[in-house]
């Protein structure tokens, strides 16, 4: 049974590309007239006293144990202990909506929704396969991804996940890409992929004809009538370091693409402003089609998402970011880790660049905080091993062929060190 707040949204809905691509789930969601809006009517009119929601409160102020207060001081209660907004507070969102415009000018004029603050990336990802994943609505991701996709889509939500070579002779598949695409679309009626870059794990951003191409590629599946959802998954978002790779999401190009096309866009502090335990993301959507009422019942969807599971996110997050970004050193303190992993970059790209081997070939990688190596002969989970065994070093086996090495958390010293050893153990194997 639908709850009838679930059937007006969808009303809302009906006829949009979200209405195609919504999954059962996100069909039942709805934000309740309970507490939390019962809350928010009385925080505007309830002038004399509040009993609405569950925080102790003394003369107006959330009551704050000196044991926080002196942690935090330069925080008031309201921006340590009292409860935040399900969407998030206001102004961290306004902050980084105009963050995403600075980043991304091609949305300067484009119509796009608020982001929703959510506790971390993961959770946008997951929250997209809730309203958008199921059964019968696959989600299509490259080979080699995040591991986390496919458990999100497949454990989580019970769907197929399906995959596309992510590198054929040295560069991005775009042939690949667009095979897939179009067979999922030509299969379901819709597509549903998920693009990451800079890419987890081969550390690889599209260069701006290969981003002219996925585009390409995107609009001829819309223009053949068939719905496509674009996940940018943007968790590594400017940390290129190569002067060919395209500097805006392929969100921007997205946005307003074709009313076919929703694109959901997927970012935050935690990787590209060095805040990895704020567990803070955002969700943004945008479709060329989609009216404010539409967009407003989307937004209500995700809402009610994020109430039916964590309710809200960490205040305390929430506030750091805030004033982080309204602090006028913070791009330049960005700028100085940024220039510190640009070394650590180059110095992995010219130990890879001037040394052969027989096992190891290491996979397009121009940016983010990793690189990959696929393994010709051999498995890669023994190379794991022994390399922490016999050199105690540590790095990732993503699958049977593919290892992962997060030269982000590899001191610039010690760099030559690790990957002598890498292909060392290797060879020896």
């Amino acid at each position: 049974m639908i709850n009838p707040l679930a059937k007006d949204l969808n009303d809302t809905l009906s006829g949009s590309v979200v209405d195609a691509l919504m999954s059962d789930m996100g069909r039942r969601l709805y934000f309740p007239n309970g507490i939390i809006s019962q809350g928010g009517e009385a925080a505007k009119d309830a002038h004399f006293a509040n009993g609405t929601i569950g925080m102790a409160v003394s003369g107006g102020t959330p009551i704050e144990l000196d044991s926080y207060k002196k942690l935090m001081p330069s925080l008031n209660p309201r921006e340590t202990v009292a409860y935040a907004k399900t969407a998030g507070n206001p102004n961290v969102r306004d902050l980084w909506k105009s963050k995403i415009i600075e980043k991304n000018p091609d949305l300067k004029d484009k119509n796009f929704s608020s982001p929703i603050l959510v506790p971390g990336l993961t959770a946008v990802l997951s929250y997209v396969a809730d309203l958008f994943v199921d059964v019968d609505k696959p989600l299509l991701a490259p080979d080699p991804c995040w591991d986390n996709y496919e458990l999100i889509a497949a454990a989580r939500r019970g769907a197929e996940f399906h995959q596309f070579k992510c590198f054929e002779n040295g560069k991005f598949n775009i042939a690949g890409l667009e095979k897939a695409m179009k067979e999922e679309a030509e299969k379901y009626g819709s597509v549903r992929v998920i693009l990451n870059f800079p890419q987890n794990p081969s550390g690889y951003s599209p260069t701006k004809d290969e981003a002219k191409a996925i585009v390409k590629i995107v609009r001829e599946i819309a223009e053949a009538g068939k719905k496509v959802l674009v996940l940018s998954d943007d968790a590594y978002f400017g940390l290129n370091y190569e002067d060919d790779i395209e500097p805006q999401s392929l969100f921007a190009y997205m946005a307003d693409l074709h009313e076919n096309v929703l694109a959901i866009k997927a970012d935050g502090p935690t990787k590209e402003d060095f805040a990895w335990g704020f567990r803070t993301g955002f969700i943004t959507f945008a479709s060329k089609g989609l009216t404010d009422a539409q967009i407003s019942a989307l937004q209500i969807k995700f809402m009610s998402a994020i109430r039916s599971s964590v309710s809200c996110s960490s205040t305390v997050s929430q506030s750091l970011v805030a004033h982080a970004l309204a602090d006028l050193s913070h791009e330049t303190q960005k700028k100085e880790l940024r220039a510190m992993l640009k070394r650590r970059y180059d110095a992995v790209r010219k130990f890879v660049d001037t040394h052969s081997s027989k096992v190891l070939e290491a996979l397009p990688f121009n940016s983010g905080y990793f690189m990959s190596f696929h393994v010709k002969t051999g498995n890669a989970e023994a190379i794991r091993k022994a390399l922490l065994a016999q050199k105690g070093i540590g790095i990732i086996q993503i699958d049977a062929n593919t290892l992962r090495v997060a030269f982000s958390s590899i001191d610039e010293d010690k760099i030559d060190s690790v990957y002598t050893s890498i292909y060392t153990v290797a060879e020896a194997l």
